[in-house]
């Protein structure tokens, strides 16, 4: 069917609210009211004759026909969105990127990618910087940067590009050492008293460094004492501590895939969602830049 005006701006309205979660968020991107977002979702939900988000309590969820919508949507935009800065700019595919990002995004998820990135884009240089576990996403020396942080994040203007889950891990032999098939209270207080935690002590700007193996246990409605164990400076650190042996470390799940391939690390539970994410800041542009943020939103979606 012809796709009308105001069915494409509902669809623009639904991109970015399914994009950052929350229709207040959205509304915030937007310069419009949280009720206006509402309405114009309501409205394109009514033309499609399809629910595209669950409402609850606790905020907005896609429906499965929304996730479909929502990716075909995103690339859809995206591909758009290159081709109007390359005809633009008229420039050609290559140049430098400097990038800033975590240690831990660089050496788990981005490098092990870059491959496939420079196969496409063999004229693009990415400089990448991953100097300490926190990233100064105000610093506009470097072209894009990539940092880990609660939603909604810090910097209005910033895209999350992965939103990520929480996973315990650990290695086979710890795993071995525990009944985590028995789901009663008293085994699983008993498991929880005797395991070493291993905490990622800095996430997030000015997080309480307990603040991730709390949360987990108040979403999982365990009761177990979050200040105890071992803590790191780096999610990738409390990682390899797992990996050793040394206790359980609550994993970003995006960063263990290779790790549960391998059998280096195994999880007695599923993840659950973070209410964080990595989040993409933009301070220069050319057609090198679009190119990489094309790339990079296609890995992650």
């Amino acid at each position: 069917m012809a796709i009308k005006n105001s069915l494409f701006s509902g669809l623009v309205t639904f991109e970015i609210a399914a994009k950052l979660g929350s229709f207040t968020q959205a509304a915030s991107y937007l310069h419009i009211t949280t009720g206006a977002i509402s309405q114009q979702i309501n409205l394109l939900e009514s033309q499609l004759s399809i629910k595209l988000f669950e409402r609850h309590s606790r905020g907005i969820k896609l429906t499965f026909a929304g996730q479909q919508i929502y990716q075909v949507v995103k690339n859809n935009f995206y591909e758009i969105e290159s081709l109007i800065t390359k005809l633009q700019q008229g420039q050609s595919q290559d140049g430098d990127i400097k990038l800033k990002l975590t240690p831990s995004f660089a050496y788990k998820w981005l490098v092990p990618r870059l491959q496939k990135f420079y196969t496409l884009y063999p004229n693009i240089n990415i400089q990448t910087f991953a100097e300490g576990a926190l990233v100064d996403h105000q610093d506009d020396n470097f072209d894009l940067a990539i940092d880990y942080g609660q939603s909604p994040y810090a910097n209005k203007t910033a895209e999350l590009i992965l939103p990520e889950k929480l996973i315990p891990v650990m290695n086979p032999d710890s795993f071995q050492r525990f009944d985590w098939q028995d789901s009663s209270s008293k085994n699983q207080q008993k498991i929880w008293q005797s395991v070493n935690l291993l905490h990622d002590a800095m996430p997030w700007r000015h997080a309480k460094k307990n603040a991730e193996w709390a949360y987990w246990f108040t979403e999982m409605k365990i009761k177990a004492d979050s200040h105890r164990g071992s803590f790191f400076n780096r999610t990738d650190m409390a990682m390899a501590a797992a990996e050793a042996g040394l206790g359980i470390a609550l994993a970003r799940y995006a960063l263990v895939e290779d790790d549960f391939k391998q059998g280096r690390l195994v999880a007695p539970f599923k993840p659950i969602e973070a209410n964080a994410g990595y989040y993409l800041i933009q301070h220069h542009s050319s057609t090198a830049i679009e190119c990489f943020k094309s790339w990079i939103m296609t890995e992650t979606g």
